[in-house]
C-alpha cells in the first residue's frame, strides 16, 4: 500500500471509532492506543495480524512495529506460541487447585532468568509493580517509595499514577509518599536517601532505557540501595526478553531484589511475573514466621494457556536467539531510517533512538524541538504507506523486504517533512488536529 496521503482515508475505521467512545472511556482499553496518537480520523481499527502485518477493518495492510505496545515480539499468531496455548485450551483453563502447569511455568521461567529465586504470575505489569512496592514496604517498614523520574511508566495504581498530569482522584497524601530520583546520577538519589533517611522502601526502575547505563551505575545503585537499606526493584517490563531472555539484569550483572516482567513474556497473552530473593518473595507464602503480605492474588493470574504461552516464547527465545534476531532487524532498520532522512535532508530532525531491539523515533521542529505536529505529518504518511509505527521497535517475524518497505515509506515521508520546515509551518500537511501526548491533564 502506497498511495496519495491526501486521499487516504479509513471510514470504516472511523465509524468504529466512534462506536468505541461511545461505549468504552477513552476509546480503547490502552490510553497509548488512543485514536488521539494517531493523525485525525486515521487511526486504523485492526481486523487481524499476522508475523509483522496488520490488517485494518477498511481492508489496508502494514508492517506493524511495537506490536501490542512491544508484547507481540515474536509476531501476531506464531504458531508455537498458539499450538501451546491451544493444547492448554483444551485441558481446561482454571481450576479451584494450582494446575501442574503452574509448577512447570515457574521451574521454566526460574531457569530462563537464573538471577531470581521465586516467582509469581499475574496478568498485567501493574499488578507486579505494585506488589514489588508493597513488598519492599512490609520489608523495611518503610512509606516512601522512590522512582526514577526519567522512566515514562511503572503502574496504573495511585503510587505512580498520582505523579503523573493525570492524577484526578488520587489523595495529596498517596502521591506525597512518592519521590522520584534522576536516572544515572548516584550523588542525587544519595542525597534523596539521606533526606529520606530510613523512609525510602524501594528504589524502581527500569535498568536501561534509550541510552545504555554508564559504566558502574547500576552497581553504584546496587550498593547504595544495600547501604541505606532499600529494596532495589528493576522493572524489565520492556528489557526483559528485548535485551536478553534473563533480563537486563543479566546482561548487565547486577542483580536486584526484586524484578517485574511482563509484555514479549507472552507474546500478546496475558501474563506477567513478579521475581525475586527467596527471603523477600517467602512473606508473601505460607513458610515463614513474620506480617503475612498480601502480595499477589489473582483468579486469572495462573491461567493455564497463558502460562502456557510464556512457555513457549522463552523456549523460542532461548533455542532460536531471538534477541540477537531483533537486534540485527533494529540494526537494519536505524541505518535504513537515518540514511533516508540524511539523504531528504532533515537527518537533524528525523531522529532514531534506542537500543537496537528498542528503537524510538523522534520529530522535531525547525528549531530542533520535540514537535507534536511534525510527529502527525510523519505518522500520516507512514499510514498512507503501509507502515503502522507509533514507535519502531521491531518483532522477530520482520524480513528484509518488511525493513525496505518501511524505508521506503520513511523517505516518502521525509519529503514532506523537508517542505514543511522549508515553510516554516507543518499545518497544511497535517489533515487535521495534532497529535497528543498520552499523558496530559485535560483532554
Amino acid at each position: 500500500m502506497d498511495v496519495d496521503p491526501e486521499e487516504f482515508q479509513l471510514p470504516r475505521s472511523r465509524t468504529a471509532n466512534e462506536r468505541l467512545h461511545a461505549m468504552i472511556p477513552g476509546g480503547a482499553h490502552t490510553y497509548a492506543k488512543g485514536d488521539d496518537q494517531y493523525p485525525e480520523h486515521l487511526a486504523p481499527v485492526i481486523s487481524h495480524g499476522r508475523g509483522a502485518h496488520v490488517w485494518d477493518i477498511d481492508g489496508n495492510q502494514y508492517v506493524e512495529y511495537g506490536s501490542g505496545l512491544r508484547s507481540v515480539s515474536l509476531g501476531h499468531a506464531h504458531p508455537r506460541v498458539n499450538e501451546a496455548v491451544r493444547r492448554e485450551l483444551d485441558r481446561g483453563s482454571n481450576f479451584v487447585r494450582p494446575s501442574v502447569v503452574e509448577v512447570e511455568a515457574a521451574e521454566r521461567f526460574l531457569a530462563t532468568v537464573p538471577t531470581a529465586q521465586m516467582v509469581k504470575f499475574a496478568k498485567n505489569g501493574s499488578d507486579v509493580t505494585t506488589a514489588a512496592v508493597r513488598l519492599a514496604r512490609a520489608a523495611t517498614g518503610r512509606p516512601r517509595v522512590a522512582v526514577c523520574g526519567d522512566h515514562p511508566f511503572f503502574s496504573v495504581d495511585d503510587w505512580f499514577i498520582g505523579t503523573t498530569p493525570m492524577s484526578a482522584g488520587i489523595p495529596a497524601a498517596t502521591t506525597e509518599l512518592t519521590v522520584a530520583f534522576p536516572y544515572g546520577d548516584l550523588a542525587a538519589t544519595e542525597e534523596l536517601l539521606t533526606r529520606y533517611q530510613d523512609e525510602i522502601a524501594c528504589l524502581i526502575l527500569e535498568p536501561a532505557g534509550h541510552a545504555e547505563p554508564a559504566p558502574g551505575y547500576l552497581e553504584g545503585l546496587r550498593a547504595l540501595a544495600d547501604r541505606h537499606g532499600c529494596v532495589l526493584v528493576f522493572d524489565e517490563m520492556i528489557t526483559g526478553f528485548r535485551w536478553s531472555e534473563a533480563g537486563a539484569q543479566s546482561l548487565y550483572g547486577v542483580v536486584p531484589d526484586l524484578s517485574t516482567f511482563g509484555k514479549a513474556l507472552g507474546n500478546g497473552c496475558a501474563v506477567s511475573a513478579l521475581a525475586g530473593r527467596r527471603d523477600l518473595m517467602e512473606q508473601g507464602g505460607l513458610h515463614h514466621r513474620g506480617d503475612r503480605v498480601f502480595l499477589l492474588s489473582t483468579t486469572h493470574g495462573a491461567e493455564t494457556h497463558s502460562l502456557a504461552a510464556a512457555m513457549a516464547v522463552q523456549a523460542t527465545y532461548v533455542e532460536e536467539g531471538i534477541t540477537a534476531q531483533l537486534h540485527a532487524l533494529g540494526e537494519r532498520l536505524a541505518a535504513g531510517v537515518r540514511d533516508a532522512a540524511a539523504a531528504m535532508g532533515v537527518g537533524d530532525h528525523v531522529l532514531v533512538r534506542g537500543r537496537a531491539s528498542n528503537l524510538v523515533f523522534a520529530t522535531l521542529d525547525e528549531n530542533r524541538q520535540p514537535s507534536q505536529q511534525y510527529r502527525t505529518l510523519f505518522l500520516r504518511r507512514l499510514l498512507a504507506g503501509g507502515v503502522l509505527a507509533p514507535s519502531f521497535v521491531v518483532s522477530s517475524a520482520l524480513d528484509e523486504t518488511d525493513i525496505d518497505h518501511t524505508v521506503h515509506a520513511v523517505a516518502q515521508a521525509c519529503a514532506v517533512y523537508r517542505k514543511a520546515l522549508d515553510a516554516g509551518d507543518p499545518t497544511p500537511w497535517l489533515g487535521g488536529r495534532p497529535v497528543k501526548p498520552v499523558f496530559r491533564r485535560l483532554v
